[in-house]
This record gives structure tokens, C-alpha cells and sequence, in this order.
């Protein structure tokens, strides 16, 4: 597959640094193309210096100007519309989620690339493993069928857990798929393209299971998507100059897969991977919605758990939002939590969105915050959905993203932000100065 148009599009310059790129600098020349990126070798320009994050080029096209004009008249709308930022630089405030998935097709080198060029300092590559244990990009260990095409290559769509089957429009009966990585080697995950993450439950065909993308989303970037194991993304990572951010998907395969591939071994492979990488750990954020997995790292690859993230989607409760919660997840080794949004924000008496006492805690307990995932919603006329269901009543613009922005790093006091489109949050830490390290 060829991306030469995508990368020589004048919208991203990047520079790779053989040092880096090979630790201890094993002598390679300057054109050298780091492992798992032989096939876009033509792609990269002026692969011949240092990777310099400061400057590498950054575009954020119309949606941010645009949401700024849509915001509620105020301060922090007068704010934005003054700033004066002449080079917008990469900030690690702005985390591409799955890449830039808004409009590319989610782990994807194509839509990691698009989350570069819009000034995202760290990006995300969720983890799960093939049927032959090696680990690849993808959302989930079970969305191939709505976020390849799996389901229209019939000798791969055998092979899924549940082939597709075809919906009853007679009946109502919708239609049935289930495809996993564990279900395929790797050189067949290889074979499958990427596409927008959805799919049409009425469908009578596997052409037309592929559609039913949300109207508030495109197809514009979907023609190709080119999928990456874990490994891969590493390179591609470092060749763009971004930190890492990788999350390990819970299995929803028993474990020990086969009976002797562990949990634990899972964990381990994935940090093996930055360490025969060469990756300095300071620049690697790991992920779990799992706190055993988050205690492995801490206490078996301390220097990668320094920063080990726990994700936290789990509903409200007295005890798992108090203080002594947030203090006995600090006093086992977490300093990185990361609850969905609408976990770290409420409203005041005012109808106004302020921290909620669970970030409040959290900040008391000494723990760094990481937000997700603002523009994954959809349009935010409606009431934000469910990342935003308990500030429901003070969204009715797609503007008011910024007011969340705004009070998760003024109020709340998060280190980053996941995003579906980093244009608009890397936008909002420049005007800022939350650029730099900017965590």
C-alpha cells in the first residue's frame, strides 16, 4: 500500500534521528528506516537528522477557529479568539486517542500520522494479541468486525468466533459478527485494512456491514487504513517524534489464552517491547483498566510503572470517590489516574461546570490526572452523550468542548487529555502556554 501522498502532502515534515532510532547507535546510515517500516521507506522526508519535537510542524486546519466561534459569549471565548499564537507547537497535553478517529479509521498508521500533524505529543496504541501472541493495535481483542473488513474476505471471516450472519429484515433479526485477533495469526491480521469504526445491524450483505458510520463522522480518509503491530507503532512513534501512551486491552478470551499464555505474560510482552525498542520509560504512559495489571508494572518494571496509568470507568460510589480510596491506590504504587470525563466533572449550584469531588480527591491523594476522551461524543448540541452525562445540562454547543477543556486543566488540573481530533486540544494548551513537556 502506498502512502506517499499521504506523507508528501507537504502537511508534515519529520526528522529521524539514527541515535535514537538504533540505541547505541549500531552504525547505521542516515537513510536507515527503523524495523516494521521497510515498506514506507519512500514515504518519510528528510529522514537525515535529529527528530526535533519543538519544531516539528504542526497543522491544525479549521475545526478549532470554528468551535471557538460556536462557544457561549465570555472570557475564555475572548481568550481564544485574542490568542496570538503565531507556531502552534506538539504539546503532551494533547493525547491522540486511537489517533485522530473523528475522521480516520482508528489505529491506523494513517490516522496516528493525522494525530502528528495536529500537535499531539503522545498517541495510543490499545494492545491486544493475534492468535500466535503477538500484539497489534486495535481497540479491542473483539472489534475486527467493525473496524476492518474482515467479515468481506471470506476465508478470514471463517474464521472469525461468530462469521457474519446476515439480518432478517422480515424478522427484525439484526445481523451477528464476532471477530477477534486471537482468532487470526498475525500475517492475517496483516492482510486486513482499517476502516471508521462502525456497523449496519440490518445489513443483508458483508459490504453493507461495513457501513453505518455516524453521520457526524466521514468516509473521506477511510479509502485506506493501514494496520500496525505494537511493535510497528513504536517505530512509527519515534520516526514522528511522539511519546507513547499504550493501553492493555482486557481479554475477552479466557486466560491463560491456550492455557499457558498468562495475563502476566501479556503484561510483560507489551513493556518488553519499548525495552528492546531502546525507549527511554519516561516517555511511555502504560494503561490498564486492570489495577493488577498497573501493580505488575509497578512492581515488576518499576521504571515503566512510574508512570503506569489506571483507567477507571467504574460508576460513583462513596467509597471508590473517596479520599481513603485515592490514598490506598497512591499507597500501592499508582500515581497516574485516568477516570472517563464525565467522572471528573459536575456541576455547581450555579449550573456551572466545576471539578468534581472525585478529582478533588484524587488531587488531595497526590495523584496526576489524565482526561478522556472530549470530541467522541458527537455533536454536543444534544447534551454531550455520555462521556458529558453529568453536565448534560450545561452543554448545547459543540463550543462548550472548550469549556471542558478549559475546566479540566484550570479546575481540575489534569496533565492530558485524550482526544478524538488533537487539532482542538493541542489549540487550546498553545494559546495557553501549556506547550513543552506541557504534562
Amino acid at each position: 500500500m502506498k502512502l506517499h501522498a499521504l506523507l508528501t502532502s507537504a502537511l508534515l515534515v519529520v526528522t529521524f534521528s539514527t541515535a535514537e532510532a538504533a540505541p547505541g547507535g549500531h552504525g547505521k546510515g542516515e537513510n536507515w528506516t527503523p524495523p516494521g517500516l521497510e515498506n514506507w521507506q519512500n514515504t518519510w522526508p528528510n529522514l537525515d537528522g535529529k527528530t526535533q519535537r519543538g519544531k516539528r510542524q504542526v497543522h491544525l486546519g479549521p475545526r478549532p477557529l470554528w468551535l471557538v466561534s460556536d462557544m457561549d459569549e465570555g472570557p475564555l471565548k475572548e481568550t481564544l479568539q485574542s490568542c496570538q499564537v503565531k507556531k502552534f507547537k506538539p504539546t503532551d497535553f494533547s493525547i491522540g486517542h486511537r489517533g485522530a478517529p473523528l475522521q480516520f479509521p482508528e489505529h491506523t498508521l494513517e490516522s496516528y500520522v493525522a494525530a502528528a500533524q495536529m500537535g499531539a505529543g503522545i498517541l495510543e496504541c490499545d494492545v491486544a494479541f493475534t492468535k500466535d501472541r503477538e500484539l497489534v493495535c486495535r481497540h479491542a481483542q473483539n472489534d475486527l468486525h467493525t473496524t476492518t473488513n474482515i467479515v468481506a474476505i471470506p476465508e478470514l471471516n471463517a474464521k472469525c468466533t461468530q462469521p457474519f450472519v446476515p439480518a432478517d429484515p422480515d424478522t427484525g433479526t439484526e445481523a451477528q459478527a464476532e471477530c477477534r485477533t486471537s482468532d487470526l495469526t498475525l500475517k492475517e491480521f496483516k492482510s486486513l485494512e482499517g476502516k471508521m469504526d462502525a456497523f449496519n445491524p440490518m445489513a443483508t450483505t458483508p459490504e453493507d456491514y461495513l457501513r453505518g458510520t455516524a453521520d457526524w463522522r466521514t468516509e473521506l480518509y477511510s479509502s485506506r487504513g493501514t494496520l500496525l503491530t505494537h511493535r510497528e507503532s513504536i517505530e512509527l512513534f519515534k520516526a514522528l517524534g511522539v511519546k507513547f501512551t499504550p493501553e492493555l486491552k482486557t481479554p475477552v478470551v479466557e486466560m491463560p489464552f491456550e492455557g499457558d499464555y498468562s495475563q502476566q505474560d501479556y503484561a510483560r510482552q507489551m513493556i518488553q517491547d519499548y525495552i528492546d525498542a531502546g525507549v527511554n520509560p519516561r516517555d511511555v504512559w502504560p494503561q490498564s483498566f486492570l489495577l493488577d495489571d498497573v501493580l505488575f508494572w509497578v512492581n515488576e518494571t518499576p521504571r515503566f510503572g512510574e508512570q503506569a496509568v489506571f483507567l477507571d470507568q467504574e460508576p460513583l460510589t462513596p467509597e471508590n470517590a473517596s479520599l481513603a480510596w485515592m490514598e490506598d491506590l497512591a499507597a500501592r504504587g499508582v500515581k497516574v489516574l485516568a477516570p472517563a470525563l464525565w467522572k471528573m466533572l459536575t456541576l455547581n449550584g450555579h449550573q456551572e461546570i466545576v471539578a468534581s469531588e472525585y478529582t478533588r480527591n484524587a488531587s488531595a491523594a497526590g495523584l496526576d490526572l489524565i482526561a478522556w476522551t472530549v470530541e467522541r461524543s458527537g455533536p454536543l448540541a444534544d447534551g454531550g452523550g455520555w462521556y458529558h452525562h453529568t453536565i448534560t445540562d450545561a452543554i448545547n454547543n459543540d463550543g462548550d468542548v472548550y469549556t471542558v477543556i478549559d475546566v479540566l486543566a484550570r479546575d481540575v488540573g489534569v496533565i492530558g487529555i485524550f482526544s478524538d481530533w488533537p487539532a482542538t486540544t493541542t489549540f487550546y494548551a498553545n494559546c495557553m502556554g501549556l506547550t513543552g513537556r506541557g504534562r
